[in-house]
């Protein structure tokens, strides 16, 4: 299947096998990132490190992920991508099993490190393959599929790994995802076909020759600079989300198990609704309405004070779906940027910008929550709001121009 593929917006049995299996590794990939988190005070006391060392070792991850993207740029054009994606895919294995197996805080910060060096890279890989697999028209589709991985790591996965962290300690989570990455890694070889019709079209001779060609495209700068925007203004509140509702709106320890639970369920919903609706309708006009009913939420929100769980639930669940709804119409207008012998390139520097603007994006955060206390309420979390706020409004922008390089694409 190549660029002449068929304008059908249905999959033939392969191309669901291919669905299943590229969002089953996201899924494994964004809960064993996710599932740091939910874990972070039972590491602390284990392993006695403070909060600090606790974020170093969750930033980890992002900041190696982030470079990971932009040294795999280069070559990511010039390797079947099946190959590709099951080193990565392998190397990701192993670092998940160092950090079961990770007895300190330095061995965790250096499995972190490991992992993210090989976990950031597979989801670029996994955009390039469905960009070389689907149709324009699919896209939204499989996007919205594939990004199922973030509801359901929040509706299974961190509820699963929270159990199995409280009955037999932290370490056995990542071991759960390890040996379910071994599983997907048998069927990934003998099921996914080589997917290398890139390799026939003209490329660099260097792997930092088209590093550079890549970087030095207006229109991919653009889709670069709208990444990078939109993880920064979408990571920006999620850091301090729990706090948040605990310490402000008097969300109980209890309470919060469900409403991560509830808003991963509506997430795991809204998404395939999300990614058809984007093949449907006009896919900037998804994202700027989503947009703008996010910005709205995200304000009205952060001016909560102690609030009835039920109103705190159902304001997340609509704030979570405006957020994730931007990214499914974003994605795909951005994977149909590159030309076909840049792709792997693209979506590794495009991956690598969104690791590391999500990271900037939490050291921004940090900068303006104030808490007195570990009990006190956070402070100028509306301020917060109001400067994430104004970053996603820009997007709109960005996106706009994307969707214009898009459109001119299309009709040529």
């Amino acid at each position: 299947m190549n660029e002449k593929q068929t304008q059908s917006t249905s999959f033939n049995g392969y191309q669901k096998l291919v669905i299943f299996l590229l969002a089953i590794t996201q899924f494994t990939v964004v809960l064993d990132f996710m599932v740091m988190s939910p874990l972070g005070d039972i590491m602390m006391k284990t392993l006695k490190i403070t909060a600090s060392q606790f974020g170093v070792a969750v930033s980890a991850y992002a900041f190696s992920a982030g470079i990971s993207g932009l040294l795999t740029a280069g070559f990511a054009d010039k390797f079947d991508r099946k190959k590709l994606l099951l080193f990565f895919y392998v190397g990701f294995t192993i670092g998940t099993l160092f950090c079961a197996l990770a007895p300190n805080f330095y061995l965790l910060v250096g499995a972190r490190i490991f992992t993210g060096l090989f976990g950031g890279v597979i989801g670029s890989i996994s955009m390039a393959i469905v960009a070389d697999l689907f149709s324009l028209q699919q896209r939204g589709k499989v996007m919205g599929f594939i990004q199922m991985g973030f509801g359901v790591s929040q509706v299974l996965g961190i509820p699963i790994g929270l159990y199995i962290a409280n009955a037999w300690g932290w370490h056995v989570p990542f071991l759960w995802i390890a040996g379910m990455a071994v599983i997907i890694i048998a069927i990934l070889y003998f099921r996914l076909q080589p997917i290398a019709e890139h390799l026939n079209l003209k490329q660099e001779k260097t792997a930092v020759q088209h590093l550079l060609h890549t970087i030095s495209k207006k229109n991919y700068q653009v889709g670069f600079m709208s990444t990078a925007l939109l993880s920064i203004g979408g990571f920006m509140m999620m850091p301090f989300g729990s706090a948040f509702a605990i310490n402000n709106l008097k969300v109980t320890n209890d309470e919060l198990p469900l409403l991560f639970m509830v808003t991963g369920i509506a997430t795991l919903i809204s998404m395939p609704f999300i990614g058809k609706l984007s093949d449907k309708v006009n896919k900037f006009k998804i994202f700027a309405f989503a947009t703008v009913s996010a910005v709205i939420l995200i304000n009205i929100y952060s001016h909560f004070g102690p609030t009835s769980f039920s109103i705190v639930l159902l304001t997340n669940v609509f704030m979570m779906v405006t957020i994730m709804s931007r990214m499914v119409p974003s994605t795909t207008l951005t994977s149909a940027v590159p030309d076909p012998q840049d792709r792997g390139a693209f979506m590794s520097i495009n991956s690598s910008l969104q690791q590391m603007a999500g990271g900037f994006g939490a050291v921004i955060a940090g900068l303006i929550i104030v808490q007195k206390d570990s009990y006190a309420p956070l402070e100028h979390y509306d301020i917060l709001a109001m400067v994430a706020s104004s970053i996603m409004l820009l997007t709109i922008y960005l996106v706009f121009r994307v969707s214009k390089i898009v459109d001119t694409k299309t009709r040529i």
